[in-house]
């Protein structure tokens, strides 16, 4: 099957759709096409052509020869879903109110569902097309499927049949023969058959097998359908002999059934003149399925098995035989309860000091344990699973044993994990054994540390906060200090993930002093940070924590000499330059302040920080997923090594499946399975608290987001106009890979900067500025009436040249405002930041990118994104620097957006990106690379507006 972007099934979605059956069912094609005459769209999927259809002509209905873009049934899963979920539902909660998908591909989608839920429920037949080709077909169907497929047929629109002498019945089923025929292309149909061509993806000419799908399919029409009893049957002195009697029901009724024993010796039965013919077609079919049934034949009674046969149907015949509609019923008095399951932890007592055994480097014990009805086996019993047995005896009954679980039972022990493996299977209660995902039961120690660690008020333990600390903890800040302090007395870490505003520097200042009073934990705490963070770190150090000595490990002349108790405060770009001397000094707790630094695992600062030991680890960001998952892995996997695997593992087993699940769920986060078991893996470990949550931050006021849409001046029409047209030339008439990466990055900047303001697109360094924007305008407009209200504004924007044009305006305009950008020297930043705490001026122009963080500006009452990161983490990071601890004023936000314009297509897109963080507790224009040139096209069209 082909690979389709959710982009490209959007757009299928809105096309209509005919299925243009094939020989085989497979070769089947869905073709798509434009009702009002127009190309499908422009994809690098399927082939192009003309068909002919029956199209609306007025009153009537004309023949015309029209594009189409046909697709093989596979490939066009995606679109046909997408189109009949969102046909139903409606659209995704803030997405873009476009096109509606047609109602012609909605129809083939629900009739793909019901070819789906067919093949879930293995209701697929082997068989030989008219030219002789291998085909899988749907069935048999129950009555349900069969009014299903009724009503489904009843409710075709015309454009799904518009093939020229269609009518809907020649097509639905035809359809669902090619679903059922391209799904089951596995190694499992071979098994299932016994004949590799139903495996092949590529039609193979079979007209040999006639005879025998016939013969399998027959069933379809047969008056009775055929199920098996296995019975024990007492052996003196030994164990029983297992015996195979197949029993006849009626289709008609089920509720009448005769062992076949019976159907052949009694002439007064009620299952019809056919019965015993039809138990002989459907003993000969099934073995064609597993041959030991053929003993059965000519007159089906009853035949023994022995112990490899019972085995074969223990192990996987019976299954085969089901989905050929022969059930296999097992006998009551030996039934099959006899499970393996894996246990982690059962092999060692707890540990007596949690710390020494997550940091060094013992393990712990996996290994299958076997139960009966729910109760272990004892090691004698297990013993005599293992002999190899079908029919053991445990427990005064007999019990039946297939070849995976006797299997278990003689490998027992397998590879041990490492404590913080051991930890993560027990927060998941899953792990992976050869490759599959299997379910594992922790021990008791394990059950014991779980509930533990799940209890986000530490477990009741008696931590108050350190007599040293000068400041009174809320409570959600106690609770903090008290987490913190059980993840590091167990020698593992974590990410304190709080919004920011809420004090995750004074909860760690706690910390230190709390672990400065227990020999064990004493030592000199290294904070890594930002630059701009270092003359706040180092005063809240004195204001919280008075008399304790503060070392700057920065700029020229830095030493470590003394260092060996209270704070080293260094920045990532000194940690990255000093690491090994940095790593070869004995710390009790090393930080990652704002840690979202180090979110790529592959960047030299994530490397660099790696080297550095200490006892404790603690990360602090208030968005540890801005982007995706990777990120979240990268802070976690540096705070708690081993956690989550290593990055590879973690993209297979929890990135891929995630993004799938995201992809294809249409309902909330309960479908989405992965996602929870993450959480329930992460979530000990990252302990993430929102300024919104109830009792957080009361005392917080209001605030207000708006977007505040503007429209572009005739002169910002132009150059937007002009910019499309010539770039997506050179997109369209370029290659691929990293040059149209390029040019699309170019396009996507070129029109923030012109929906900006001209000047910075055409990098003017002088002229007017008044009247050539609209974002400008309003600009002014909302300043007059804040600073008229003695009022203050934060003005973010992620381009300093903007800023500065913003600058040099306002100053022109006689409004004082400070500009802060990634330039600004550190003494120079603390300077600006008092004197507009101190009222200094009323606007202070921010570098989104330089100010995004760390800075507490809560003299400001409005925040204004003149332009957007793309990113709502970093967005709500921005507009934390006022909203936060401290704010006494409410806080109104201003989202500038130019109308009509690629801007407003992003911001109805941008809430969708705080579903991944909020699933587990996004990536900006790089992803926008990969739209195809008509979604990129449709992205950045200036619209009219109104």
């Amino acid at each position: 099957m082909g690979w389709m972007t959710r982009g490209q099934a959007v757009l299928l979605a809105r096309c209509a759709a005919v299925f243009e059956p094939g020989d085989p069912a497979r070769a089947g094609r869905i073709a798509f096409w434009d009702p009002a005459g127009g190309a499908p769209p422009d994809l690098p999927l399927g082939e192009r052509g003309e068909a002919d259809l029956v199209v609306r002509d007025g009153d009537g209905v004309a023949l015309r020869t029209l594009p189409v873009l046909r697709l093989p049934v596979g490939d066009a899963l995606p679109a046909l879903l997408l189109a009949r979920r969102e046909h139903a539902g409606g659209a995704e909660p803030g997405a873009d109110a476009g096109p509606r998908p047609h109602p012609a591909a909605a129809f083939w989608g629900g009739v793909l569902a019901l070819g789906l839920h067919l093949a879930a429920r293995e209701r697929l037949l082997p068989g030989v097309s008219p030219a002789g080709y291998d085909t899988w077909r749907a069935g048999p169907l129950d009555p349900e499927d069969v009014e299903r497929l009724r009503e489904l047929t009843a409710a075709a629109p015309p454009e799904a049949v518009a093939a020229p002498g269609a009518d809907p019945a020649g097509l639905v089923r035809p359809f669902l023969d090619a679903v059922a025929d391209t799904l089951p292309r596995t190694a499992a149909a071979e098994a299932a058959t016994g004949r590799a061509a139903f495996s092949a993806a590529e039609p193979q000419h079979v007209p040999q097998l006639r005879a025998w799908a016939e013969e399998i399919s027959a069933g379809l029409d047969s008056g009775v359908r055929m199920s098996l009893r296995v019975e024990l049957a007492e052996a003196p002195g030994g164990p029983p002999v297992p015996r195979l009697v197949p029993r006849a029901h009626s289709l008609a009724d089920p509720t009448l059934a005769l062992d076949a024993a019976e159907l052949f010796t009694r002439a007064d039965h009620a299952l019809g003149p056919r019965a015993q013919a039809d138990l002989v077609l459907a003993v000969r079919r099934a073995a064609g399925v597993w041959e030991p049934l053929e003993r059965l034949l000519p007159v089906p009674g009853a035949t023994d098995l022995d112990d490899r046969e019972l085995r074969e149907l223990l192990g996987g015949a019976a299954d085969r035989l089901a989905a050929h509609g022969v059930d296999v019923v097992w006998p009551q008095e030996a039934a099959r309860t006899l499970t393996a399951r894996a246990v982690v932890g059962a092999d060692r007592v707890p540990p007596g000091d949690l710390r020494s055994f997550f940091r060094g480097d013992g393990t712990v014990g996996l290994r299958w344990r076997l139960h009966l009805d729910g109760e272990p086996l004892t090691e004698e019993e297990a013993g005599t699973v293992a002999e190899g047995r079908a029919a053991v005896r445990l427990r005064d009954r007999w019990v039946l044993v297939d070849a995976e679980t006797a299997r278990k039972a003689r490998e027992r022990d397998l590879e041990p994990l490492t404590a913080i493996e051991a930890l993560a299977v027990a927060l998941t209660g899953h792990t992976e054994i050869g490759g599959e995902r299997v379910r594992v039961a922790p021990s008791e120690w394990l059950l014991a540390l779980r509930r533990r660690l799940a209890d986000p008020d530490g477990g009741g333990e008696p931590v108050e906060q350190p007599a040293a600390l000068a400041a009174t903890l809320r409570d959600y800040q106690l609770r903090g200090l008290r987490w913190m302090d059980r993840m590091t007395s167990l020698g593992l870490g974590g990410c304190l993930a709080d919004d920011m505003g809420l004090g995750k520097t004074v909860q760690l200042i706690s910390l230190h002093l709390l672990r400065q009073e227990d020999e064990g934990s004493r030592g000199p705490t290294l904070v890594v940070c930002p630059a701009s963070l270092l003359g706040n770190w180092e005063r809240e150090v004195g204001r919280f924590a008075p008399g304790t000595r503060v070392y700057r490990y920065h700029g020229p002349g830095r030493t470590l000499d003394g260092a060996d108790d209270g704070f080293v405060l260094t920045t990532y770009g000194t940690m990255r330059l000093d690491a090994e001397r940095l790593g070869a000094h004995p710390w009790g707790l090393v930080v990652a302040d704002e840690a979202q630094h180090v979110k790529n695992p592959h960047s030299s600062t994530a490397k660099a920080l790696r080297l550095i030991g200490a006892r404790a680890r603690i990360a602090l960001t208030g968005t540890p997923v801005e982007n995706n998952l990777s990120e979240l892995w990268a802070i976690l996997d540096w705070t708690t090594p081993g956690l989550l695997g290593g990055h590879g593992h973690f993209r297979r087993r929890w990135i891929a499946p995630i993004e799938a699940e995201r992809a294809l769920a249409a309902g909330p986060e309960e479908e989405r399975p992965t996602a929870r078991l993450l959480a329930d893996l992460v979530r000990p470990f990252l302990l993430r608290r929102r300024k919104t949550d109830p009792g957080i931050a009361p005392e917080l006021p209001p605030k207000t987001e708006t977007d505040r849409p503007v429209a572009l001046t005739a002169e910002q029409t132009a150059l937007y106009r002009r910019q499309v047209e010539e770039v997506m030339a050179e997109i369209r008439a370029g290659g691929d890979g990293i040059a149209r990466s390029g040019l699309v990055l170019k396009l996507l900047t070129g029109l923030k900067q012109i929906c900006n303001h001209p000047a910075q697109f055409l990098k003017e360094e002088g002229g007017p500025l008044a009247g050539r924007s609209g974002k400008l305008e309003l600009l002014d407009e909302l300043l007059d009436t804040i600073t008229a209200e003695g009022g203050a504004a934060l003005v973010f924007t992620q381009y300093v040249a903007m800023a500065r044009l913003l600058e040099r305006h306002l100053r022109e305009r006689g409004v004082p405002a400070l500009l802060l950008h990634g330039g600004t020297p550190v003494a120079r930043r603390e300077e600006m930041v008092r004197r507009f705490q101190d009222g200094e001026a009323p606007v202070f122009l921010l570098s989104l990118k330089a100010a995004g963080t760390g800075l507490n500006l809560t003299r400001a009452d409005h925040v204004v994104h003149y332009d957007r990161w793309w990113n709502p983490a970093v967005e709500a990071q921005a507009t934390d620097r006022a909203y936060r601890i401290g704010q006494t004023r409410a806080v109104q936000v201003h989202r500038m957006i130019a109308e009509g314009t690629v801007e407003d297509r992003i911001a109805a897109l941008l809430e969708a990106k705080k579903e991944l963080a909020d699933a587990v507790l996004g990536s900006g224009e790089q992803a926008l690379t990969e739209l195809t040139n008509d979604e990129l096209a449709n992205l950045v069209e200036l619209r009219s507006v109104g």
